[in-house]
Parts: structure tokens; sequence; C-alpha cells
């Protein structure tokens, strides 16, 4: 029975890499587009810029009866004048990491303007560098990881939980807007970088019952002991894998797919406990909400509450980038930008993120 159970949702798996592939097939001709007027975005020389620094630390996040050490990047020009702070919240997938934003962090921090900004970037609970202890992940425990995160009283950010910008990828981007409308964090703005909502098997195969219950099947075999290890080495923890996402839908242009970025990724998959959060991710457990007019709703209730900003990707796989489009316009959104790359634009295309979310703090806090 076991046998049997594991042989399916192995091929079940299989069958969704396979169909996610086949999802990103087709490209449009690349375009950059912003639907509202921008301030100058001026050009510093090098010379000019302050220098930055960046250090790590790990933050004691107390959960139910679990102490997890988060592992959070601070990145800091080193000009006197009085700063505000970005928290920059990575894409949540198998391979989730503060590496995606260290780039853009670097150049924001180093811009000379009338605010001098400070980043935060921060691994989930269960990826990244922080702990990966066994829970049950949902999109419940994201959510609190986040507000106490920004909120508790030891907290990095404590001091400016209520004069925060948060730039978040995919998933992240879509729990910080849940957040926001409860009200449990207030920032001053927020712009979601691809934001997406649906985890990969369900947004390929749907939610019906019958696909819940395969979906729960497939996450109980990854979290098994020995069973699960091996299903996760087939299908994340290996090289062939990780190069085969990141240059189907992951990243745009597949010549950006470094040996270098592979080799990270995989060193990440074989952290002890790794493959707890990517089960729940995989199978939708991690979805903030369950339909595009949820998705929709997040987005309109922030309206005349703080500016968000969404960054669409021209390259992202065709039913992700549904789910982007139907921000354009929407409700909610102050501002929409296209950009060049796909689920990762932050570290595939960082010079050209970072300038299009510079441009959106100078609206708000130079205009």
């Amino acid at each position: 029975m076991a046998s049997s159970c594991a042989a399916f949702c192995v091929s079940h798996a299989l069958a969704h890499w396979k169909a996610r592939k086949a999802l990103c097939s087709v490209r449009r001709p690349m375009s950059i587009k912003a639907l509202s007027a921008s301030v100058d975005y001026s050009t510093v020389s090098v010379a000019d810029k302050p220098a930055s620094s960046s250090r790590s630390n790990n933050w004691l996040w107390k959960f139910k009866d679990n102490d997890i050490n988060i592992h959070y990047e601070k990145h800091e020009s080193e000009s006197p004048d009085a700063s505000k702070d970005i928290l920059m919240v990575p894409t949540i997938s198998d391979v989730s990491t503060v590496e995606e934003w260290r780039l853009v962090a670097k150049d924001i921090v180093e811009q000379v303007g009338k605010v001098n900004w400070h980043a935060t970037i921060v691994d989930w609970p269960g990826l990244g560098y922080s702990d990966r202890l066994k829970m049950d992940y949902d999109a419940d425990v994201m959510e609190k990881f986040l507000v106490d995160f920004i909120n508790a009283p030891d907290s990095p950010l404590s001091h400016s939980a209520n004069d925060l910008v948060v730039f978040g990828g995919g998933h992240a981007a879509t729990i910080v807007a849940r957040a926001a409308k409860k009200g449990l964090v207030k920032p001053r703005a927020i712009a979601a970088v691809a934001p997406t909502w649906a985890g990969p098997l369900p947004i390929v195969f749907g939610r019906d019952s019958n696909m819940e219950t395969r979906y729960g099947l497939l996450r109980g075999t990854l979290r098994a002991p020995a069973l699960g290890w091996m299903v996760y080495n087939a299908l994340v923890s290996n090289e062939k894998a990780i190069q085969s996402q990141y240059k189907s839908h992951v990243y745009a242009n597949p010549d950006n797919v470094t040996p270098e970025i592979v080799d990270s990724r995989y060193g990440l998959t074989k952290r002890p406990g790794a493959r707890y959060v990517p089960a729940a991710f995989l199978t939708g457990l991690l979805d903030p909400v369950k339909s595009r007019e949820e998705f929709l709703e997040l987005f309109a209730s922030l309206e005349g509450k703080m500016p968000v900003l969404v960054m669409s990707t021209e390259g992202s796989p065709r039913r992700s980038k549904a789910e982007m489009e139907a921000l354009r316009g929407a409700k909610g959104v102050a501002k929409f930008v296209e950009v060049p790359g796909a689920l990762l634009p932050q570290e595939e295309y960082p010079s050209i993120v970072a300038e299009e979310l510079y441009r959106f703090l100078q609206e708000i806090f130079e205009s």
C-alpha cells in the first residue's frame, strides 16, 4: 500500500513538473510599461554613491512550543542621515533565500536622495538559512511569522513597525497584503513583485476534492522519514531538477541560470528539514487565498490605506501571468508596471527591479 501510494505521488508530481514546463513555452515580445507618471530617476555616478555595509544575524521566533532561529540580513548605507526601513521578503519556493534580494537591497541603500534607506531581508521559517523544524506549515503560520517579525518588541524592526515599506515576491506579497487587510501589520507602502497566490500543483491541476486528496497523499509522502527524502531528492533536491525549474519558469532567460546559482540552491535543499515547507508549498497549503476573486479583494481592501505597487513580469508562466494581469488597473493598486523576468525578477534583473522600486519610493516620500 505504501509503495503504491508513493508511486502514485511520484508520478503525479512528475506530471506536474512537465505541465509547468509546458506552460512556460509561450513568450511574448518584451515590453516595459508603467501606467502612472513618475518622478525623474536621476543617475548617480558610482563615485557619488555612499558606501554600504551588510551583516547577517538571527532572531529567535517563539511559536507555540518552538524556538526557531530566523536568519535575516541588514543592508545599510554609511550615511549619517536619518533613515527609513524597507523589509524585503523572498518569494516562497522550494529554494527560497535572502540571496534573491541582495543586489536590489544594495542598489537602493546606495541611492542618493532625500530619504536614506535601510533594508532588511528575512528568510521564512523552514526556508533559506532559517531553522527548518518539522511543523504543520500553512499560510496562517507564515502570516503569523511575518506579523511577529514586524511587530514583536524584540524584533529587528520594532522601531519602525508603523513606518515600514514592505517588498514581497510571489506568495510573500499576497501574505503581506492579507496581514495588512486584517490590520495586523500597517506598512506605509507595499510593493508586490511578481505576486502569486496558488501553489505549483493547484495552479496547474485545480483544487477539487479529488485533487485535494491526492495533494494530501503527496504531502504525507514528502514528510515521511525515509521515503520522503527519496521522493524529495528525486523531485527537488538534485541539480538537474533545480536547473530545469530555473530555466523553464523561474528565470525568463535560460542563459542567466549559472552553475553558481544552481549550486547555491542545491545546497539549500540539503539542509536538515529542507523538505517540510516545500511539501506544503507544492500542494497548496501555503496559498493565502483560494481564488482570483479573493486575490483581487485583498488588494481592493487596501484602497486608501497605503500605496501599492504591483510589478508584473513579461516572461511569467501563462497562468501565473494571468493572475498578475488581473491586478492591472484593479482597485487598491496605485501603480502597475511590467519588467523583464519570470517568477524571480528581483534576482534575474536586479538593476531594473531596483530602479522601479526606488522610483516608487521617490513618488511616495520625495514628491
